[in-house]
């Protein structure tokens, strides 16, 4: 028996369905009982799929497909050398669960909230097809590189400090509250 695996790029994730396929024709019930588990795991990824499209429904989108990036960054690095903070870039986008979820455990947990507010200035830089900010993504390096959210540390002079891949900072299907408390205070 060959295992397949078909990976089907989705805007909020991927979906993974496995379908088995035997090199010798099958009797009679085994086809039906493929067939079945066939069905049963797309209807479990379809499961998967709704609840992740309703999950993104309810968080707030920060990201701002039609904003000029370069201008905003630009007036944030202003304003940091004004205030004496570093610049924190959050480059994801709308389509992405990741980069949702992160923003609103961000702004839901008030100690990391506390944090990021007290020391940086933070701004998600929007990377999608309607506007990838090629030019910016370039200029810091290619972080998408890593997979979104993926952040970019500025100091107030505007030059990279850090690039942080986000996986590191996940646990289960959200973020540790340790690792990013520690990746926001390390930076500061």
């Amino acid at each position: 028996m060959k295992n397949r695996i078909f990976m089907i790029a989705l805007l909020s994730g991927v979906m993974t369905v496995s379908c088995q396929k035997k090199d010798t024709p099958i009797s009679g019930g085994n086809k039906e009982v493929i067939a079945l588990e066939q069905k049963d795991t797309v209807k479990t990824e379809s499961t998967k799929e709704t609840k992740a499209k309703e999950e993104m429904a309810k968080l707030p989108k920060p990201y701002h497909p039609e904003e000029n990036a370069e201008e905003k960054l630009s007036e944030l690095q202003k304003e940091a050398q004004k205030e004496n903070k570093k610049i924190m870039i959050q480059a994801g986008g709308n389509w992405c669960i990741w980069c949702l979820r992160f923003n609103n455990f961000v702004q839901s947990t008030p100690e990391l909230k506390e944090l990021v507010d007290t020391n940086y200035l933070y701004y998600h830089l929007n990377y999608s097809p309607e506007n990838k900010n090629e030019k910016l993504f370039a200029k810091f390096g290619h972080p998408e590189k890593f997979g979104f959210p993926v952040f970019i540390v500025l100091g107030k002079n505007g030059k990279v400090v850090h690039i942080q891949d986000s996986s590191v900072l996940e646990e289960g299907k959200g973020y540790s509250l340790e690792k990013v408390k520690a990746f926001f205070t390390k930076w500061k």
